[in-house]
């Protein structure tokens, strides 16, 4: 059983993904604020929810170890340090739960090839909060999609362990979303 906090954000984080952010790649390269973000309704189990976090953690996880490098803007350099904690903590608890991790899909790769041939300064920290704007809506939107539609009294010892941990992980995913949002108008200013 997860009793850690900290386990317990990084297993709620890692469950959701997949695909939600499979849909979430396609857009890349518009503007994250006005983006139609995917269907999530159908998020009913603690499997589903791992299952479709644990593809964009593992995105975010590569391109925030880029970004901690390359991002220029002090907010997206330190959202990328965040982030990239986040991303391990969330892929190793995911991953020691028996999440299997998918192959980065086409959008994934785009979306990564994306931000690795951006160039430095705006169009690199630009590229990679949207994306992080993307993932953590998509996150967001999962994690209360399943809580919302899994049992609130569940009988099963794993699904109450997915929800709390979709519990935990939503307050982080709300903030990051806030965040980015904020770091990434200021980009377009």
């Amino acid at each position: 059983m997860i009793t850690d906090r900290r386990s317990l954000l990084t297993a709620a984080a890692a469950l959701a993904a997949m695909p939600i952010a499979a849909q979430a790649q396609s857009r890349m390269g518009q503007n994250p604020m006005s983006m139609p973000m995917p269907d999530v309704s159908g998020v009913h189990t603690h499997r589903q929810f791992a299952t479709g976090v644990i593809g964009p953690a593992e995105l975010s996880l590569v391109t925030s170890q880029i970004a901690v490098d390359r991002a220029t803007k002090a907010d997206a350099r330190e959202f990328a340090g965040f982030e990239l904690a986040e991303a391990i903590a969330v892929t190793t608890v995911l991953k020691q739960l028996g999440t299997p991790v998918p192959p980065m899909d086409a959008k994934a790769q785009a979306t990564l090839e994306k931000i690795r041939s951006s160039s430095n300064g705006a169009q690199f920290d630009q590229a990679y909060i949207d994306a992080q704007y993307e993932n953590h809506v998509f996150l967001r939107d999962l994690a209360t999609a399943y809580l919302t539609n899994s049992s609130s009294a569940p009988a099963d010892m794993a699904e109450m362990q997915g929800r709390h941990l979709a519990t935990l992980a939503l307050a982080t995913f709300k903030e990051h979303t806030m965040i980015t949002q904020r770091i990434a108008s200021e980009l377009r200013a």
